[in-house]
């Protein structure tokens, strides 16, 4: 039976994308002791026509409820052309790619974007003031895996600088600043994140607000600049978006043109410093390869905690993190 919550933290971890990983398995407890995750939502349907919806989460983890609200978008996208659901109340949806490759395998494309309170700092500011809201778009192709964009509007998302933590290791200048404001390379220290791309991350970040917060009627970033209403719990707002390819084109010749827009773009001259050029998805497609045949390497923090986490609830780790 699947299990979209593990399931999608194994996903990331075998994709390399260990910042999204069951590294974040320690601070979804955490969240369910203080009731701010509830392990048992009842997701509804709050609002719809013909191609959107609008679904409250019940606070509920975002691997379950966005892949809820991704698969009644795509039921709406069969109907319509397109399903556009936007989703309420929950929990961090995680790599919020898993739910867009959901359309991709079923000839869709899948479009979605997520919004939390401000842990970024706008361009020019010192002070969070945005959130670095993730957006990702997964295309099918036919002989290709499909093309899966998953990028947060910061340099770094947010988990990097916990799977530096959990690793005892520097982060990379340019990717956050501390408490006052200051740039800082220490993992300890990191607080505010910086947008990629100076104004285009920023601006970037501030339209998946409209798209999602402001839209579902729960501002996150002005609800807590200017203490209007805010509650202070984690809690997110998302778009969970499909397109059905068949109603626009033939979807056999996309998949055959998007094949030879990635080989037009691998075909082309190297640049200086690069063994060749990756498309969207590509690096984590061959960790997830790799990792599936010989495991999947964790810090010795994350295990740590993991172990932790496991005594506290009596439950018992596979051997191989014993």
């Amino acid at each position: 039976m699947p299990r979209p919550g593990a399931d999608a933290l194994v996903w990331c971890n075998l994709r390399g994308v260990d910042s999204h990983g069951v590294l974040r398995f320690p601070w979804f407890v955490r969240l369910r002791g203080r009731g701010d995750l509830n392990p048992t939502p009842d997701i509804r349907i709050v609002r719809e026509k013909a191609a959107i919806l609008v679904i409250d989460g019940d606070r509920g983890l975002g691997s379950v409820t966005a892949t809820f609200a991704m698969q009644r978008a795509m039921e709406k996208a069969r109907q319509a052309g397109i399903g556009w659901a936007l989703l309420t109340n929950t929990v961090t949806p995680l790599a919020i790619g898993y739910h867009t490759l959901i359309s991709a395998k079923a000839d869709m494309i899948g479009i979605a974007a997520t919004y939390d309170r401000p842990n970024m700092a706008p361009y020019g500011a010192k002070a969070p003031g945005l959130h670095n809201g993730p957006l990702s778009i997964a295309v099918p192709a036919r002989n290709h895996r499909p093309l899966l964009l998953d990028m947060a509007t910061s340099v770094a998302a947010r988990g990097k600088i916990d799977y530096a933590l959990d690793r005892d290791t520097s982060i990379p200048e340019g990717w956050a600043l501390d408490k006052e404001g200051e740039p800082t390379t220490d993992s300890h220290l990191a607080s505010i994140m910086l947008p990629f791309g100076g104004y285009k991350g920023s601006d970037i970040s501030m339209m998946i607000e409209c798209l999602t917060g402001i839209m579902a009627g729960d501002p996150r970033v002005s609800s807590q600049l200017l203490n209007k209403d805010y509650d202070p719990r984690s809690r997110q707002n998302s778009v969970m978006a499909a397109i059905e390819i068949g109603a626009f084109t033939d979807v056999g010749a996309f998949r055959e043109h998007v094949d030879d827009l990635i080989e037009a773009m691998k075909d082309l001259p190297v640049a200086e410093g690069f063994q060749e050029i990756l498309v969207a998805g590509e690096p984590e497609d061959r960790a997830y390869a790799e990792r599936s045949v010989h495991g999947i390497p964790l810090p010795a923090g994350t295990v740590q905690r993991l172990k932790h986490e496991a005594d506290q609830l009596g439950v018992e780790l596979p051997s191989a993190m014993r």
